[in-house]
């Protein structure tokens, strides 16, 4: 043999021929005119700042405020099983990535082995002999023995030329996915960020009612026996008593509710916190202090929306779709192989890397199917049609993301009007209870005045919370939307 072929130029070879293929995949290109170029405006939109703003880069320890809020939404990254879940599935479409790349180079494995035959001259001669000759049949030398024959080889079997991309594709495809799947990652942590806090400032509302219910089941309390005092004397009917007892048991029966929903509140927070919160990091209470940023900034452009992670894994998915496209393109042309080898071979083992040993060989094969009864053909239709549906997926959930910052958008720009409204309301409230109070003691007016002023006041205090709790959680809700928490 002159001038053997190296393994190295084998591969070289092969690697500058896969390279050279064509790609049979559409081009990767943004879906657009699915949404407006801008966010809402005017009306019951606040006025939107001139410049884009990156939400992304507001770390959700800038954005909530209150320290114990910040522990809570730090435990649940840590332990949140279902946030486990999703990094794990990243994991795993890494490790699916890795795989389906490793294809588009050659798998080499060395080899090495030897073979103990018997040798059949060797007998054909001790038969044929006469007289103790050493000849034998034809001529053949007369051995006696075994043949011991020693092999060493390295090279590849059965590596695909990817001549047209179909191995590039769905290696192209796995990247795509892999890629899905962190950005799945980073909305499930956006979720989760924005989950916490809406359940934390609940328990701290619901704090604010309890406290209320407690407050009014007192004065309702001391109306009670002052009407029961008045109707023992007969100043009273029995009706007054009985509407007095009435809006006591309602506050009472606030107080077990809301007693329950805290605890519900509590259980809550403690399944997304992924472990028992302790009491120190609860709230006690909502108040008028801000527990979130207020002044959260707001561009005009809707392409804030495109670096949300739901719509990155949209986008991601939908170029895998389109390297599908091209694998499938790729099976309709055939499928070129090669098997290579270079190894040395010899009786001896002192000999098997001496000269004149080695040996190659190469086996190139080509694989066209004749019929397939429209296998491929559909194949081709099957992956068009899934980018078709990722296309539709992908604009759906632009569309989604859109509407969800606009109406987040429509509350901010009229919740500070309803709280000042709610505020003046539970105030004047409260005042006309005490001037009603006090004429009724007094005898100026009668008590079914002074009862219809306790109930609004009680009604419009717990409008109030509401409307505080609203408007917390709307900022949180606008804050999530435009996709702020990934830090």
């Amino acid at each position: 043999m002159s001038n053997p072929m190296t393994l190295r130029s084998l591969i070289l070879l092969a690697a500058t021929t896969a390279l050279a293929g064509c790609n049979l995949a559409p081009n990767n290109v943004r879906p657009e005119g699915a949404i407006p170029l801008t966010l809402p405006q005017g009306g019951a939109y606040p006025p939107l700042g001139a410049e884009q703003a990156d939400v992304t880069a507001i770390a959700y320890r800038d954005f909530f405020t209150d320290p114990r809020l910040q522990a809570v939404i730090a435990t649940a990254l840590e332990n949140n099983r279902d946030y486990r879940v999703t990094a794990a599935n990243v994991l795993v479409a890494r490790a699916q990535y890795r795989v389906t790349r490793a294809s588009q180079v050659p798998t080499t494995a060395a080899n090495g082995g030897v073979t103990y035959t018997n040798n059949p001259f060797g007998a054909l001669g001790g038969a044929g002999g006469a007289g103790g000759q050493a000849g034998g049949a034809g001529g053949v030398p007369a051995q006696s023995g075994n043949l011991e024959i020693y092999q060493a080889s390295v090279g590849f079997s059965a590596f695909e030329l990817d001549l047209f991309g179909r191995v590039r594709n769905l290696s192209q495809a796995a990247l795509q996915e892999y890629f899905a799947t962190e950005e799945a990652q980073r909305a499930a942590r956006i979720s989760l960020v924005g989950e916490v806090a809406t359940a934390w400032l609940t328990m701290a509302a619901d704090q604010d009612q309890l406290r209320l219910s407690r407050e009014t089941l007192a004065s309702f309390g001391r109306t009670l026996e002052l009407t029961r005092a008045q109707f023992r004397v007969g100043v009273i009917s029995e009706l007054e008593v009985q509407q007095a007892e009435t809006s006591y048991q309602q506050a009472r029966n606030d107080i077990a509710a809301l007693t329950a929903q805290i605890a519900q509140d509590q259980n809550a927070i403690n399944l997304l916190a992924g472990t028992t919160v302790p009491i120190e990091q609860l709230p006690s209470e909502l108040g008028e202090r801000d527990a979130v940023l207020t002044n959260l900034p707001t561009g005009v452009s809707s392409a804030v929306l495109l670096r949300r992670p739901d719509v990155l894994q949209a986008e991601r998915r939908l170029y895998a779709a389109n390297a599908n496209i091209g694998a499938a393109r790729a099976a309709l042309f055939p499928t070129i192989s090669l098997t290579a080898t270079l190894g040395t071979i010899s009786t001896a083992l002192g000999g098997l890397f001496g000269a004149g040993t080695q040996n190659f060989s190469i086996a190139p094969a080509a694989t066209l199917p004749l019929f397939d009864g429209g296998q491929r053909r559909g194949n081709v239709e099957v992956a068009r049609a899934q980018q078709l549906a990722a296309v539709a997926t992908y604009e759906g959930t632009l569309q989604t993301a859109f509407r969800e910052v606009a109406d987040a958008l429509a509350t901010r720009g009229t919740i500070d009007e309803q709280l000042a409204a709610q505020t003046a309301r539970a105030q004047s409230a409260a005042t006309a209870e005490r001037l009603s109070d006090a004429r009724y003691r007094a005898g100026v007016d009668s008590f079914l005045n002074t009862l219809d002023a306790q109930r609004t006041s009680y009604a419009a205090r717990q409008t109030l919370v509401q409307t505080r709790l609203a408007r917390a959680t709307n900022l949180v809700t606008l804050y999530r939307t435009l996709g702020g928490g990934l830090n």
